[in-house]
């Protein structure tokens, strides 16, 4: 993007809609891509809305209308560049379970019903967008990212077996569906004739892909099979899309009362949570792969008006569609144009041409589907895991068998607990490090990862990598003990180099004192250096202004060493340099001393922590 397009941005008032300033800035070299995958996923909308809208308990030009509106709405207000909203597999079962007990029976009572849950789900997430509560996305790191995404891709590739070979399965569970697929294949119930619709179309796409070709693989797919299905006379002896029903978005919101508000209100709280959840882990998830970011909160409000767009024109609950999207970035998606140019092709088509999907292959559409759906797979992602971070990796995995043995929310809820539990560990269980001079480097460093490395005369330097909380005071405590009495009686003075402590829980401060009253038990002053001024605040609020008097705090551990020995310490035998830097010509160093070549360095003159 040009600096004209970057001042342009700045400019940019924070109420502007993300699609208004998209527009703004929208870059010649986008048009193509973005009309090219605009038509491509339209082959994809057309039949993932009327399924899921059956699936659902509604009529099928429903799911159009919660196509179209929604993906015009969030053109406007999302914040992902190309994500692609829809019905959804995962909302459909819950808006049958709400709305058909309450429609008895009747299709245009359970239209608006539909519509006002969509409504209602919409209002739940604006509100949570203007509170800016979609922090909670920032409980789903990487690991988690990776192993929702790779069972995403593993759940939409099951599910596609069956059309690419020309049967259907039951199954009430991703395992279920396997064994029921497996039996299907041993019983012979494989058409050929669409097993080679959708292996060829396969070929076609990943051929294409790999020698790239100027021309989607997907469009070539899609074309191509329609045709040999309408010049061949096919449609009669392999499963086929169907036409388009007639109909445009319109209000459908009669005969509701408010009383269908309460009936409604805990499966739209339910739906609200699983969108924005679902939406949120995939926008994250795509926006990092493309060096982008989200807004979690934004996320939510777009989702949030969506959902009431679709609802007032007739369709129902949407969220972001974890196949169609990736359809969109491999035809080479650059901005929300492209769910624009989708919406528009879908009106086209119903009114103009509804009778042109009546000759599309379903098999050639589940090979548009697998082929999007492997590119979601990161194994090497989490091989990578493995060899950095076993914990990482072992959420990774639990992320992975939760959402695909238990679904998507159950999955991604029980991984956000095991990251709080990982949290908790990596605090509890913390570096610490006794510190010590070590001839020739800098500051004070690790003893344990410097055995040439020499304690200060008197002194004992100690740190603590994390905030000190109910979990780790008692370890805190008994780390300090443990080296003080390991130094000898000779000891008279510990710094406690404070940088990494960066809060103290009303439990924690108990031990802190206890420890300080068993240091001063034995003559031994407690010296706290390098202590951030928010963590002295909340010492002084907890009462222990008096205790912990200003002389008891130092700027760092060199001037605390310094004010204990007296001298500094590059006039002690056997350093090179002092913890603060050498001596000035005019006088002692200032704290901190000055810089290395390479940059400034740690107030402790330290590396990164040792570990």
């Amino acid at each position: 993007m040009g600096a004209n397009d970057e001042r342009g941005r700045r400019r940019m008032p924070r109420w502007v809609p993300p699609g208004v300033e998209v527009a703004r800035n929208y870059r010649r070299d986008w048009l193509v891509p973005d009309l090219r995958a605009g038509i491509v996923v339209t082959a994809l909308l057309i039949p993932a809305g009327m399924g899921y809208a059956r699936v659902a308990g509604l009529p099928p030009e429903t799911g159009l209308y919660a196509t179209i509106v929604p993906l015009l709405a969030y053109a406007l207000f999302g914040p992902s560049r190309i994500l692609v909203l829809g019905p959804d597999s995962a909302l459909a079962p819950i808006i049958a379970a709400a709305i058909l007990p309450l429609a008895v029976g009747d299709d245009e009572r359970a239209v608006a019903l539909a519509g006002l849950l969509a409504i209602m789900v919409g209002a739940i997430l604006l509100l949570g967008g203007v509170l800016r509560l979609g922090f909670v996305t920032d409980l789903l790191s990487k690991p988690i990212r990776v192993g929702y995404l790779n069972a995403i891709a593993l759940l939409v590739l099951i599910s596609q077996v069956p059309p690419l070979l020309g049967f259907s399965v039951d199954g009430d569970s991703p395992v279920a569906e396997v064994v029921a697929i497996w039996s299907a294949l041993v019983g012979g119930e494989a058409e050929p004739i669409a097993v080679a619709f959708g292996l060829g179309s396969l070929v076609v796409i990943v051929g294409l892909t790999l020698l790239r070709s100027p021309v989607p693989g997907v469009l070539v797919a899609v074309v191509a099979a329609t045709l040999l299905t309408w010049i061949l006379g096919l449609d009669e002896r392999l499963p086929v899309v169907g036409a388009l029903p007639a109909g445009l978005p319109a209000p459908a919101l009669g005969g509701l009362e408010w009383a269908d508000v309460p009936g409604l209100a805990l499966p739209a709280a339910g739906i609200a949570l699983v969108a924005f959840t679902d939406t949120a882990v995939f926008s994250r998830s795509l926006a990092a792969r493309r060096g982008e970011t989200v807004s979690g909160s934004a996320e939510m409000a777009a989702i949030g008006s969506a959902n009431v767009a679709s609802g007032l024109f007739g369709g129902f609950p949407i969220s972001a569609s974890s196949s169609r999207t990736p359809v969109a970035e491999q035809a080479g998606s650059k901005s929300q144009l492209t769910g624009v140019v989708g919406a528009v092709l879908l009106v086209l088509f119903i009114v103009l041409a509804p009778g042109v999907t009546e000759f599309l292959p379903s098999a050639t559409l589940a090979a548009v589907v697998v082929t999007a759906a492997a590119r979601l797979i990161d194994v090497r992602g989490f091989v990578r895991l493995v060899g950095m971070d076993r914990v990482d990796a072992a959420l990774s995995a639990a992320a992975f068998v939760g959402v695909f043995v238990f679904g998507v929310i159950e999955g991604i809820a029980v991984t956000i607990g095991l990251s709080l539990l990982a949290f908790v560990y990596h605090s509890w269980r913390p570096y610490r490090a006794e510190l010590g001079r070590v001839t020739g480097l800098r500051g004070y460093h690790d003893l344990s990862r410097n055995p040439e490395g020499e304690r200060i005369p008197g002194v004992v330097i100690v740190r603590f990598d994390a905030p000190l909380f109910f979990a780790n005071g008692g370890l805190f405590d008994d780390f300090v003990r443990s080296r003080v009495v390991a130094a000898g009686p000779e000891i008279r003075t510990v710094i406690l180099a404070a940088e990494p402590i960066t809060d103290i829980d009303t439990t924690a401060v108990d031990e802190f004192v206890e420890l300080d009253d068993w240091l001063a038990s034995r003559g031994i002053h407690l010296v706290i250096a390098e202590m951030k001024d928010p963590v002295v605040d909340v010492l002084r609020r907890y009462g222990l202004a008096d205790r912990f008097t200003p002389d008891r705090f130092a700027p760092t551990v060199g001037a605390a060493v310094d004010e204990v020995t007296g001298t500094l310490r590059g006039d002690l035998e056997g350093t090179k340099w002092d913890g603060n830097g050498p001596e000035r010509p005019d006088g002692p160093e200032r704290p901190g001393g000055p810089e290395r070549p390479g940059g400034p360095e740690r107030p402790d003159g330290s590396e990164q922590p040792d570990r």
